[in-house]
């Protein structure tokens, strides 16, 4: 069967879709086609989104009854924030639905007690909900809270990793060794780490460390939005096997979440990680009151960082992938309502002088920002490698962040452009960290 969505009827030719019965919805689409197309050459490469999916046969009707079995995939969520229960809503609606997926959803759980008392593990079992991390969302009766990280990972061989970046390490040698040997992952981590030999990315830490491969899911997604079942779109970032993807797409994807699979696991990865140091800059601008063009600014300059911090990095990355949900679309809306960016408000307005781990405390209960992490990292490449000037953008949330500079220097630096022939030339000279 091919994926149907309405929404998508003019831009996805190659698809069988359902036809769209609204006047006014068939208009605006048609002139949203037209300027699509008469914008070829903006948006450089005809998105992945063109792509026909083909999903993965769920069927198992053409195995005996003793293969079966071994083919049937069991899922664990490692992780059970905000996002991450919302990842299991997604997938444990799936797995009862599909075949080659068997129904139960094991979700990690750090170990908390409640005001009330209670365990969260056994609160989320009881009622179905995350009432610390997601209130009043039922999961679905097949998520099963457990709190011991390698009991919930023993049988799995899908591994779903979404939690705070700087905790990822840490996890990964406490499951080395005691994984299946075929496990897939796909990391929903927005964040790198930084070695003396260089920086690292989350999937690789995990593939390096695991043994295994590890795609990637990165989108414009903020987690109570799909929570509600509105409409949202992601990215899932593969290396070379289409069929991997594929299942993973499988997996999360719904009626109101459409995944679209793209080549280019750094990329995907990096736009995720990078947004959220813009994010701070829109912020900032917001708590200080700049005004709508400022923060379009902060955003396009922020994006152009973007793209060029990713391709010094990784010569692999690809400009088509900045305009998937992963790239502009994941930087708009972290812009507009991530946490990053409401904390950053709180701190301009506060001129300063109340830390990000403060307010982190105070208006995340117990969530944690990914923005000034990343920042610290980011400016760590930059000043390691000599390319500070090149992105005043990212080295200038940096300063704010820790106190060197005051909020409103975010519209004060002396921009100095890219230096673009760097940018679209190999990465490998600037490899040494």
């Amino acid at each position: 069967m091919r994926f149907r969505f309405p929404l998508y009827q003019p831009l996805l030719s190659s698809f069988s879709l359902l036809p769209t019965t609204n006047n006014t919805t068939t208009l605006i689409l048609s002139r949203f086609q037209s300027f699509c197309v008469s914008s070829s050459s903006f948006f450089m490469a005809p998105p992945a989104a063109m792509e026909e999916i083909a999903p993965a046969n769920n069927s198992l009707s053409n195995v005996n009854d003793g293969d079966a079995a071994s083919q049937i995939s069991r899922v664990t969520v490692v992780g059970s924030g905000n996002w991450g229960s919302v990842a299991a809503k997604l997938i444990a609606s799936n797995t009862l639905k599909l075949d080659s997926f068997h129904d139960e959803v094991r979700m990690w759980v750090f170990e908390e007690t409640l005001p009330s008392g209670e365990k969260l593990t056994e609160v989320i079992n009881k009622t179905n909900e995350n009432v610390k991390y997601l209130p009043g969302i039922k999961l679905g009766k097949n998520v099963v809270a457990d709190p011991d990280l390698e009991n919930a990972v023993r049988d799995a061989n899908m591994l779903v990793f979404v939690t705070p970046h700087q905790f990822m390490e840490g996890i990964c040698k406490r499951l080395v060794g005691k994984i299946r040997e075929d496990v897939e992952a796909i990391s929903l981590i927005k964040g790198m780490e930084v070695k003396m030999e260089g920086p690292q990315m989350i999937s690789t830490l995990i593939s390096e460390q695991l043994g295994v491969n590890c795609c990637v899911l990165m989108g414009a997604n903020i987690a109570n939005e799909i929570a509600v079942e509105k409409f949202s779109e992601a990215t899932v970032g593969y290396r070379e096997n289409r069929e991997v993807a594929d299942k993973w797409v499988q997996l999360f994807r719904t009626p109101y979440f459409m995944i679209t699979p793209v080549q280019d696991v750094e990329g995907v990865e990096l736009c995720g990680t990078l947004k959220n140091v813009v994010a701070l800059a829109a912020g900032f601008v917001d708590g200080l009151e700049m005004g709508n063009n400022t923060k379009a600014a902060i955003m396009r300059i922020g994006l152009r960082e973007m793209r060029a911090f990713s391709k010094l990095l990784f010569s692999s990355v690809k400009d088509s992938t900045f305009f998937e949900s992963c790239g502009v679309a994941d930087l708009i809306t972290t812009c507009l309502g991530g946490r990053n960016r409401k904390v950053a408000e709180a701190f301009a307005k506060n001129g300063g002088k109340r830390s990000f781990d403060e307010l982190e405390a105070e208006m995340l209960q117990g969530q944690k920002l990914q923005g000034v992490s990343t920042a610290r990292e980011v400016y760590e490449v930059l000043r390691h490698r000599g390319w500070l000037e090149l992105f005043p953008l990212f080295a200038t949330v940096h300063d704010i962040s820790i106190g060197r500079l005051p909020p409103s220097a975010i519209v004060e630096y002396s921009e100095h452009k890219p230096n673009f022939s760097l940018v679209e030339g190999s990465a490998q000279y600037f490899s040494s960290f």
